[in-house]
């Protein structure tokens, strides 16, 4: 029996497969695939962010399968909605876990004062260390304190943070047709202004625990297996 495609992205902490422990199961169902998006390699250096790259690597994971669907974190979710804006054909469903999809909200307060906080950071970031960047990234934008850079990874992790491009640049819009479930955590403004935007343009809006990563509570991996899984079975019903 041919199993659909289901494509994992990342956001700009661990990668590939390491970033969804709760839906490796889902394996078992669908041929899934657990991206690592440009410049994430667990040896090579990291490089700069690039969205037009993270947009080819996804649609390349689903031109072999005829499209799939596409479950994605944090700022992969602008990869993921450019590739549905771009490739609407492939995408059969969105699954966006607390996205940073910024440029659609951008006039709305949350957002608005979120940008205010964050764009003098990258402004000066050439000017920081990596482990400088990253302990203000995280101060500001998750108000937490980070530890030392003690590992090959940890370095390579603040390095790869301090070369993400601003979420806020890239030219999103609302990809019409595409089934879309949107999943936060409950716990900030800014992923709940985007949410109930993307839930007033059409969007399923679900809330569960677990703060920036809900996909690996219980709920938020039930929400995202059963909205894959009943927009699959939709598309079934419409083939037959």
């Amino acid at each position: 029996m041919h199993k659909q495609r289901v494509v994992f992205v990342h956001g700009v902490g661990s990668f590939g497969a390491a970033a969804w422990p709760k839906q490796h199961g889902m394996a078992l169902t669908y041929d899934a695939l657990f991206l690592r998006r440009h410049g994430f390699d667990p040896v090579a250096a990291p490089q700069e962010s690039n969205v037009a790259a993270d947009v080819a690597i996804l649609v390349a994971s689903l031109l072999d399968s005829g499209g799939g669907h596409v479950v994605a974190h944090e700022q992969g979710a602008v990869s993921a909605m450019l590739t549905a804006l771009e490739r609407p054909d492939l995408v059969h469903s969105l699954s966006l876990v607390e996205p940073a999809c910024l440029s659609l909200t951008a006039e709305l307060p949350a957002t608005a004062s979120h940008r205010a906080l964050m764009e003098p950071l990258y402004h000066v970031r050439s000017q920081l260390s990596d482990a400088d960047y990253e302990r203000e990234y995280f101060r500001r934008a998750y108000s937490v304190k980070t530890g030392g850079l003690d590992t090959p990874e940890a370095r390579r992790s603040a390095q790869r943070l301090r070369l993400q491009a601003p979420p806020w640049e890239a030219p999103l819009h609302i990809v019409p047709g595409v089934p879309t479930l949107v999943l936060t955590g409950g716990w900030e403004p800014l992923y709940e202004e985007i949410a109930r935007y993307l839930e007033e343009t059409g969007a399923v809006r679900r809330v569960a625990a677990g703060g920036h990563r809900p996909q690996d509570s219980v709920d938020g991996d039930r929400a995202i297996r059963s909205f894959v899984a009943n927009v699959g079975k939709a598309m079934s019903v419409q083939a037959s």
